[in-house]
C-alpha cells in the first residue's frame, strides 16, 4: 500500500471481523512491493518524530482553545483583557491546530510511505519545523505581537513570529520535497497503490500550496496591514486544502481496512477517484499566470477552484458512507473516529452552502471541515502507534474520546451557525460580538459550552497517546 515502514513491526494477530478476505480483496495492510529491500528504520523513526510534534502542536492549541472560549463565552469573558488576547491567542491556536499539526501528520504518511533515501533531508526537515513551531509558541510574549486575522495562515506582525514561520514552512518544504523523490507510487491497478496514489497527490497539492505562497510573496501587492498578507496566503492557502482533504481521504481507506472492511471496489476505481480528486490542484499555476496575488480576479478564481474542485470528492465521500454500516458494531476507537470524522466533514460541507455574510457561519463551516480532518488523523494515529512500535490503544477512554471531541465540535458549529443566523459577527469577542438578543446569547452560550466538551475531548486524545507512547511494546 506504500507505506514500507510498516515492514518490521509484528502485526496484531487478533482476526478481523472478516476474517476470511481474501487477498483480492482492497486490503491496504500490503506492503510495498520493494519494502522488503529497504531500510526502515529511517522512515520509522521520522514518522515517530513528526506523530510527536503534531501531538505537541495540539496540546498547545488545546490550552489556547481554552483561554479562546472563554473570551467568546457570556458572562465570563469580562474576566479577562480581550481584545489584544484574544487575537493573539487565536493565531497562534489556528497555526497549531491547523497548520502544525496537518502538516506534521502529513510527515508521518510521507515518511511511512517513502523509503531510507534522502533521510537527511527528512531529518533538516523535522528539525526546522521544530524549531519554526517554538518560535512561533514564544512570539506572543516577545513584543507587541499586532495580530493579523487574515484567512489561512494568520500571523502576528512581529520579527520572532515571522522567523518562526519561515523556519518551519522550510522545513515543511523539505519534507514535501522528500516526498516526491522517495513516495512515487508504481502503478495504479492494484490494491497495494491506492493509498501510495492518495498520499502522493497530496503531497503534490502541498508542494505546490507553498509554491503558490512563494509566488504571492514575490509578486505581493502594494498593500500593508490586513489586505497584503489575505493577498499573499489565500492563492496558497486554498491549494492546502486539497492535501489536507486528500491525506483525509487516505485516512478513511486506511480506517476501514484496519477494522477489517476496506471497501470493495476495485482497485483502479479507487485510484481514478484519488487522481480525480487531486487533478484541480493543477488549475492553481494558471490562476496565478492570468491573474496577480490580490487582484480580484485571483480572489474569485481560487474562490472557485474550491467551490467547484472539492465537489470531486463525491464519489469517493460516498463510497465511505456506505462501508459505514459494516462496522457499526464494533468496539474500536477507529470506529469511533472514523464515525465522527466523516460526520464532521459531512456538518462543514452542508454549512458552507448556508453562509450569508460575513458571520460566524464560516467558522462554522471551516470548523466542522478541519475537524473532519482531526478527527481521522486521530484515528489514524490510534491505528499506527503499535505499528511505529507504542502499545496498541484500546479501553473505554480510547473508545469515547473521538465522539466526546466531535460530539463537543458539532455543538460548537452548531452554536456558532445559529448566532451567525442572527448577525453574530466573526473574529470578534467579548463586547465586540454585540449580543443584543436572547438567540445571539444562547448560540454562543451553545458554541462556549460545545467548545469546553471538545477541550476535554482533544484532552483524552493526547493523553491516551501519551499512555500508548510511554507502554512501548517490546521489539
Amino acid at each position: 500500500m506504500g507505506l514500507s515502514a510498516y515492514t518490521p513491526e509484528p502485526v496484531d494477530k487478533t482476526p478481523y471481523p472478516n476474517p476470511d478476505m481474501s487477498n483480492e480483496t482492497y486490503t491496504f495492510n500490503a506492503l510495498h512491493p520493494s519494502s522488503n529491500h529497504q531500510d526502515t528504520s529511517s522512515p520509522l523513526r521520522l514518522a515517530r518524530a513528526w506523530l510527536l510534534l503534531g501531538i505537541a502542536a495540539l496540546i498547545g492549541a488545546g490550552l489556547l482553545a481554552i483561554l479562546l472560549v472563554v473570551a467568546r463565552t457570556p458572562g465570563v469573558n469580562e474576566l479577562i483583557p480581550i481584545k489584544d488576547f484574544f487575537r493573539a491567542a487565536l493565531i497562534v491556536h489556528v497555526d497549531l491546530s491547523v497548520l502544525i499539526w496537518f502538516m506534521a501528520f502529513g510527515g508521518v504518511l510521507w515518511s511511512l510511505a517513502g523509503n531510507a533515501r534522502w533521510a537527511g533531508l527528512g531529518w533538516a526537515g523535522l528539525w526546522l519545523a521544530v524549531i519554526g513551531t517554538t518560535l512561533m509558541v514564544v512570539s506572543p510574549f516577545c513584543g507587541d505581537p499586532q495580530p493579523l486575522l487574515n484567512n489561512y495562515i494568520p500571523i502576528l506582525q512581529q520579527p520572532v513570529f515571522f522567523t518562526g514561520l519561515g523556519i518551519a514552512g522550510l522545513g515543511f518544504a523539505l519534507t514535501l520535497l522528500r516526498a516526491l523523490l522517495t513516495a512515487v507510487p508504481t502503478g495504479w491497478t492494484r490494491s497495494s497503490d491506492i493509498i501510495a496514489i492518495g498520499i502522493y497527490a497530496g503531497a503534490v497539492a502541498g508542494s505546490l500550496a507553498f509554491i503558490g505562497f512563494v509566488w504571492s510573496w514575490l509578486g505581493r501587492p502594494a498593500y500593508e496591514g490586513h489586505a497584503l498578507y489575505e493577498a499573499v496566503f489565500w492563492g496558497g492557502g486554498h491549494t492546502l486544502q486539497f492535501q489536507h482533504a486528500l491525506l483525509m481521504s487516505v485516512a478513511w481507506l486506511l480506517l476501514l481496512d484496519h477494522l477489517g472492511h476496506p471497501l470493495r471496489t476495485k482497485p483502479r476505481v479507487l485510484s481514478v477517484l484519488l487522481i480525480a480528486a487531486a487533478l484541480p490542484v493543477l488549475a492553481m499555476p494558471f490562476i496565478y499566470v492570468s491573474a496577480p496575488a490580490g487582484t480580484p480576479a485571483h480572489v474569485a478564481g481560487f474562490a472557485k477552484l474550491m467551490e467547484h474542485g472539492h465537489a470531486l470528492m463525491l464519489p469517493l465521500i460516498v463510497l465511505v458512507l456506505l462501508a459505514l454500516p459494516s462496522v457499526r458494531t464494533l468496539r474500536s476507537p477507529v470506529k469511533s473516529a472514523l464515525f465522527s470524522s466523516v460526520l464532521l466533514f459531512i456538518a462543514g460541507g452542508v454549512l458552507a452552502f448556508m453562509i450569508r455574510g460575513v458571520n460566524v457561519v464560516i467558522p462554522a463551516h471551516y470548523h466542522g471541515s478541519i475537524v473532519g480532518v482531526t478527527l481521522a488523523f486521530m484515528g489514524l494515529a490510534y491505528a499506527l502507534l503499535p505499528r511505529l512500535g507504542y502499545a496498541a490503544v484500546e479501553g473505554r477512554m480510547a473508545r469515547w474520546q473521538p465522539y466526546v471531541y466531535g460530539g463537543g465540535q458539532l455543538i460548537h458549529i452548531l452554536g456558532l451557525a445559529w448566532s451567525g443566523g442572527y448577525g453574530v459577527q466573526r473574529k470578534v469577542a467579548g463586547a465586540e460580538q454585540v449580543l443584543l438578543t436572547w438567540q445571539q446569547k444562547a448560540g454562543m452560550g451553545m458554541m462556549g459550552l460545545g467548545g469546553l466538551i471538545a477541550i476535554i475531548g482533544g484532552i483524552m486524545f493526547v493523553l491516551v497517546c501519551i499512555s500508548a507512547i510511554k507502554h512501548k511494546h517490546a521489539k
